[in-house]
């Protein structure tokens, strides 16, 4: 065997990891990334009473299949994530900060303790999210978004229930577009928000 028949299976070889490597280095497609749940525009802060009952809002806990970064759509007894799409940051993420602007915006009666702060409060408020999907009746039609919460409002420092509630937003999409399925998940999530702050305000006197 001559020095040239072992040059040309080397250059194939070559040539074969070099289309490998372009196949593994391919641009992806494109994924666009949205937010929910910001603040209006129009909003501002709410003017709380003089002695305002305070309340601390324990981390917001999500489905598993819905925390991340992902849409979640749902067909019957078939799920899928929607393509093309993320949200800019974790939906929890996403959500505890709207709830906070939430209660900065609308709030008459309460002081709502983030996380964040060591101050401790006279109420804790624990909000469970068991949906936060995009529902099809059939594939290819427009979606509704489904946003489903539990909230707890726990006497301190007994944690005893001293109110409880289930919301549930149900908010159609305009059309089976991302740009629509995701507007009606900032609505959804503020019809939520407004509903679980006015209900706090009315039950932690």
């Amino acid at each position: 065997m001559n020095r040239f028949s072992l040059i040309r299976p080397i250059a194939l070889t070559l040539t074969a990891m070099a289309l490998s490597a372009c196949a593994l280095l391919a641009t992806p497609e494109p994924v666009q990334t949205y937010r929910f749940g910001g603040p209006a525009a129009s909003s501002s802060a709410a003017s709380v009473g003089a002695s305002p009952v305070q309340v601390t809002l324990r981390r917001v806990e999500f489905p598993a299949a819905v925390e991340g970064d992902r849409l979640l759509g749902v067909t019957g007894t078939e799920t899928a994530y929607i393509a093309g799409a993320r949200w800019v940051s974790p939906a929890s993420d996403l959500y505890m900060e709207s709830i906070e602007n939430a209660f900065a915006g609308q709030a008459t009666r309460v002081r709502l303790i983030g996380p964040r702060e060591l101050t401790r409060g006279e109420r804790s408020l624990d909000i469970d999210v068991r949906t936060f999907e995009a529902r099809y009746d059939a594939p290819g039609t427009a979606p509704t978004v489904v946003v489903t919460a539990r909230a707890r409002l726990l006497a301190l420092p007994e944690r005893t229930v001293a109110a409880e509630r289930v919301f549930t937003v149900e908010q159609p999409a305009t059309a089976n577009r991302v740009s629509a399925i995701v507007e009606a998940y900032d609505q959804a999530t503020r019809d939520l928000n407004a509903q679980i702050v006015a209900w706090t305000d009315a039950s932690a006197g």
